[in-house]
């Protein structure tokens, strides 16, 4: 994190942390100062530290430059929301938690305000095992998230069977994004159309009952701490989906972190299937639910992998070894 200074009591945040954000976690007297850090990589995320206290607190602002406010705080609302509703279900704290939402100010550009959740990233766990050569590290970390997310999802199933139709927008939304920014071609943009559609007509991919999925389920928004402690972050984009859909992005996730410190994806398939069936252990029937799950896990790891692709920090190069490999996993 970068410190940026102490954030200017003129500020109208600073009455707002003051008055209704910090007396829900501390108890803060007369003058109150707060030091303000940015997170890497970000311009909507920052750390707010009282300084006496040093107690600590997120706040993220739903502004994008060229974006009317007003249409962007929905989306401040419904992560609020979220925030709520998990923790209602009990992810307060041991093994699992989501932050607490602390305040939600349309006024101050939309920020949402929550308590800071200490812990150590997927993404340095896995670049720790690779770097390290400690796959128990990382195979632990993966048995806690395996965890987490069955009991998420088994205690936020819902009657409704999964829409698979969903994600097509999703999908065309990527595609588009790639042909923009010439990283696929028109023909291959074709090919991955017909791979979506050879999937919204397999029938397993609409069997399972729908559940809140993460949505984001990233390395940078899982967070460890010790034993089978998990917290999840940036609960923005969670919505009733296919629980195959967080699995197949940390899946995703994990080919191609070791694709691109490895260049060899071979690596991550122990990973994977250690995930896959430690989650599968948290059903009746373990080898019934592996085998469910593993059969709609390629649409979900292929989409995951186009989404990373058509990320621009990415060079053109390692982007098209994405990109093949995604068309290799969608591949019927």
């Amino acid at each position: 994190m970068r410190y940026l200074g102490r954030l200017s009591t003129s500020d109208p945040l600073h009455a707002y942390l003051q008055g209704s954000i910090f007396p829900q976690i501390t108890h803060i007297h007369g003058h109150t100062e707060f030091r303000v850090f940015q997170f890497p990589a970000s311009n909507e995320v920052y750390l707010y530290e009282e300084a006496k206290t040093r107690q600590r607190v997120i706040g993220k602002f739903y502004s994008q430059h060229g974006k009317d406010p007003a249409l962007l705080w929905p989306r401040a609302e419904n992560e609020f929301h979220h925030l709520e509703y998990i923790r209602s279900i009990g992810f307060t704290g041991r093994p699992h938690a989501v932050p607490k939402a602390l305040g939600c100010n349309q006024g101050i550009n939309n920020i949402l305000v929550e308590t800071f959740s200490p812990g150590r990233s997927l993404s340095a766990v896995i670049e720790q095992s690779i770097r390290d050569h400690q796959a128990d590290i990382l195979f632990a970390k993966l048995t806690a998230l395996a965890y987490f997310l069955a009991k998420m999802h088994n205690l936020t199933a819902r009657s409704e069977g999964v829409n698979f139709a969903g994600h097509e927008a999703y999908f065309a939304k990527i595609i588009a994004r790639l042909l923009r920014r010439n990283r696929i071609s028109a023909a291959q943009a074709r090919t991955f159309h017909h791979d979506y559609e050879d999937w919204r007509q397999e029938g397993a991919m609409w069997s399972d009952c729908a559940v809140m999925v993460h949505g984001d389920a990233t390395p940078s928004n899982l967070l460890f701490g010790d034993g089978l402690l998990v917290t999840a972050i940036d609960l923005e984009r969670m919505h009733p989906a296919d629980r195959a859909y967080d699995l197949g992005m940390v899946a995703g996730e994990l080919q191609h972190s070791f694709l691109r410190h490895t260049h060899r994806k071979d690596l991550a398939e122990p990973f994977i299937g250690h995930f896959l069936w430690e989650y599968a252990c948290h059903f009746p029937d373990r080898h019934a639910a592996f085998a469910a799950i593993t059969q709609r896990i390629p649409f979900y790891m292929g989409l995951t992998l186009l989404r990373i692709a058509r990320n621009s920090w990415l060079d053109w190069h390692y982007s098209q070894v994405l990109v093949h490999e995604a068309h290799k996993t969608l591949r019927r």
